[in-house]
């Protein structure tokens, strides 16, 4: 038995045949549920798509948002939208406000958006300007400070969020997959086979997240943390504590696919 990965499938770049050809294919993986780890969409068919790709997978979709989901929009009122979207459809879990999920007995699934929170790397001085900072209304027309001490407050505000859940989880699990768009970690960064350098590492890595999982790791060396996430379209692996591994996955835009599948074990029947 397994979940399906895909992350960074951007169905706003798609017609609609082709995004029911990827929901397909998912559903053909036989899979139990899918985990898709942001960047699905953008504000104005985030609804639509998670709808669209919920009623043709027919099993449980599990999900985080990415940047792009905020596009053409505001976090604040994009957020509410999908609470209320969740509210009336059974199939989809915004892991981001859920508590833990039991996928197996000793096994359980949690997630955070996360973001690049303009902390690792050169964020006072690089020279890249994102997307981002003209499509997403909290981020528009603000200067480098502005800029930064917003993205650290949305990275915060994820790490916080997931030091909840694992605060709550850690005690009953042995495994547990966490799910975030943004790499946590500088190592996890991965471009094209290379890692980011510091010009791009501000916005390609959350490292608010990335100290809650060191510190939930640390403090329960016997409970493994498998985080999933995206964001750089380069796939990769990095082994940050033996009981923590980030598996970065890749993606192209207009070519969505799976990015992997995660194993799990079989359900215990009486």
């Amino acid at each position: 038995m397994m979940l399906a990965w895909a992350t960074d499938i951007h169905l706003d770049f798609l017609e609609a045949l082709e995004r029911r050809a990827f929901a397909e294919h998912v559903a053909s993986t036989g899979c139990e549920a899918l985990l898709l780890t942001g960047d699905i969409s953008d504000q104005r068919a985030l609804g639509l798509h998670l709808v669209e790709i919920a009623d043709t997978v027919g099993v449980p979709v599990y999900f985080v948002l990415g940047n792009h989901d905020y596009y053409h929009g505001a976090v604040e009122s994009g957020r509410r939208s999908v609470r209320e979207l969740c509210a009336k459809s059974p199939r989809l879990t915004w892991l981001h406000a859920s508590e833990v999920v039991p996928l197996r007995s000793g096994v359980g699934l949690v997630g955070v958006d996360g973001w690049g929170d303009a902390r690792l790397g050169a964020p006072d001085t690089t020279p890249i300007l994102l997307n981002d900072f003209r499509y997403i209304e909290e981020l528009a027309w603000l200067d480098t400070k502005e800029r930064n001490a917003v993205l650290r407050g949305l990275g915060d505000e994820s790490a916080s969020r997931l030091a909840a859940q694992l605060e709550a989880a850690l005690p009953a699990y042995e495994r547990l997959i966490v799910a975030t768009h943004i790499p946590p970690f500088a190592e996890a960064c991965w471009h094209e086979g290379a890692l980011s350098d510091d010009q791009w590492l501000p916005f390609f890595s959350c490292a608010a997240v990335g100290a809650v999982l060191l510190e939930a790791a640390d403090a329960h060396p016997t409970t493994t943390l498998e985080v999933y996430c995206g964001h750089t379209h380069s796939p990769g692996v990095a082994a940050l504590r033996p009981n923590l591994v980030v598996h970065t996955g890749g993606a192209r835009y207009g070519h969505p696919c799976l990015a992997d599948t995660i194993s799990l074990p079989p359900r215990v029947t009486r």
